[in-house]
């Protein structure tokens, strides 16, 4: 498919494209130029307080798997349920 640049350096991407990406206005993309092409890639840009909270959850997550007992064997984590491993 063809383009071309307008005014202010735009181009209209073929609604095709469009369509099958899923693309609608106010996405945003990063533009990236290598070997003398033009590449546009998706991106989702957060607000900085959005992830400030997404990183305090990881962290509390971390905290509380390192604070989790972990077993050896699948006999010791039956073993600590109470159930007899030769029973079963």
């Amino acid at each position: 498919m063809l383009a071309e640049i307008r005014g202010r350096s735009q181009i209209t991407i073929p609604s095709e494209i469009i369509k099958k990406l899923g693309i609608s206005e106010g996405d945003k993309f990063d533009i990236v130029e290598k070997d003398g092409g033009i590449f546009l890639c998706p991106v989702v840009v957060y607000p900085k307080n959005k992830i400030i909270k997404i990183a305090k959850i990881i962290k509390n997550s971390e905290s509380q798997l390192s604070a989790q007992e972990s077993f050896d064997t699948v006999e010791d984590l039956f073993v600590d349920m109470g159930i007899k491993f030769d029973d079963i």
